[in-house]
């Protein structure tokens, strides 16, 4: 769905962007995650963002107005990508993908250090926060079939909280990724997928 504004630089959410704007977006957004990885979200300026995307600062001044800004829309546009949630047929092989998903995701040598920078920025701003809520409640929307799923294989009880249980996966990865900054492993996804299925096979996520 698109909607048509006279003004090629649209207020940021306004409306979904198109043709010259999707790709001042695109190159913009580029930018942002390039310096937060480079400089992090202290050293963040409107103006280094500018100069590398080639992007006049005006430009980003009328339309993302600060570095929030730039940050909140990059997590905006992250949360519009298609995610493959795992479908193996059973729920502990599903649950173990998508702990490994998450934990790759911010460990891969050639893309983690984006989406590690990205987040870690959000939990600096409030406007970039709320940007951060949008998306992981998406992901957790887009998840939540796996969940219906195994309800019914009859491998949950019928009235599993699926947010409930999918939080409680992600939970141990997201704590040591960014309150204690330890380092995550495959052991530490499986770990973590084990103990979300026996919680939920125990009927720990089930509401009442």
């Amino acid at each position: 769905m698109s909607a048509a504004s006279s003004d090629p630089h649209p207020p940021h959410g306004s409306v979904r962007p198109g043709g010259r704007t999707a790709r001042t977006r695109a190159a913009v957004i580029e930018a942002t995650l390039d310096e937060l990885v480079r400089r992090g979200y202290d050293d963040l300026t409107v103006e280094a963002v500018a100069a590398r995307s080639g992007v006049h600062k005006a430009t980003l001044y009328r339309r993302w107005s600060t570095v929030d800004g730039l940050v909140s829309d990059a997590l905006d546009q992250a949360a519009e990508q298609p995610w493959q949630v795992p479908d193996t047929g059973g729920l502990a092989s599903d649950l173990r993908a998508l702990a490994q998903q998450i934990a790759t995701g911010f460990t891969d040598p050639d893309h983690g250090a984006r989406p590690t920078a990205l987040i870690t920025a959000a939990l600096r701003s409030d406007q970039a926060a709320a940007a951060l809520g949008r998306f992981l409640r998406g992901r957790l929307a887009q998840a939540t079939p796996l969940v219906h799923r195994a309800i019914d294989r009859g491998e949950l009880p019928e009235h599993t909280d699926a947010d409930a249980l999918l939080r409680a996966l992600a939970a141990p990865l997201y704590y040591r990724l960014f309150l204690t900054r330890e380092p995550i492993s495959a052991d530490l996804a499986d770990q973590a997928a084990l103990a979300t299925l026996a919680a939920a096979t125990a009927g720990v996520f089930t509401t009442r």
